[in-house]
């Protein structure tokens, strides 16, 4: 059984969440939106998540009855976006560490201005930590980039994709002391 511990909650600005050594695959969602822009989540995306060992949910989730679904899966993290109700702001905050053994992940939705992310900003936040990734939402677009060392991934939106997506979600894949990640397309 995988059980987390909040470790510390520095200044607000992020906590922090561990986890044992033995998780190396993750699933990925953001901008789920459930129900005000799709009704519930995707069949494909349980069927894509089976066998993942942790699900992280980078915000605007708005009906927290996601984590209850995406939990019958896997543990979830998750960080409130800019369109998520106050309740769920409170409970979840917005920015979580999540540490994996020798790995961390920096897990936000990234609603900081623009129409993308400020990297700087992003690994700014979690500060003195240097996560391997950091996760992202806010954009309903992937991205997968390395940037000055770190990896930016942002799955997509597995209900509202933006400009030429398709819904997506991803997979983060930990191994030793780095991670990598896929872009998986939900029809």
């Amino acid at each position: 059984m995988i059980t987390a511990g909040v470790i510390w909650l520095a200044a607000g600005k992020f906590e922090t969440v561990e986890y044992g050594s033995e998780i190396k695959v993750i699933g990925v969602v953001s901008d789920t939106h459930i129900p005000s822009r799709g009704r519930s989540l995707p069949a494909q995306l349980f069927r894509l998540f089976e066998k993942v060992q942790l699900i992280l949910h980078a915000g605007d989730i708005v009906e927290e009855q996601v984590i209850d679904d995406l939990e019958a899966l896997a543990p979830v993290e998750a960080v409130a976006g800019n369109m998520d109700p106050i309740r769920l702001r409170n409970h979840l905050g917005r920015y979580k560490l999540i540490r994996l053994g020798d790995v961390s992940i920096g897990l936000l939705h990234g609603d900081f201005g623009g129409r993308s992310l400020n990297y700087d900003r992003a690994k700014a936040i979690f500060r003195p930590e240097k996560p391997q990734a950091i996760v992202f939402g806010h954009i309903h677009e992937p991205v997968a980039k390395e940037v000055k060392g770190t990896l930016f991934f942002n799955p997509g939106s597995a209900v509202d994709p933006r400009r030429d997506s398709q819904p997506s979600c991803g997979r983060l894949l930990v191994d030793g002391t780095g991670v990598s990640a896929e872009i998986l397309s939900i029809e």
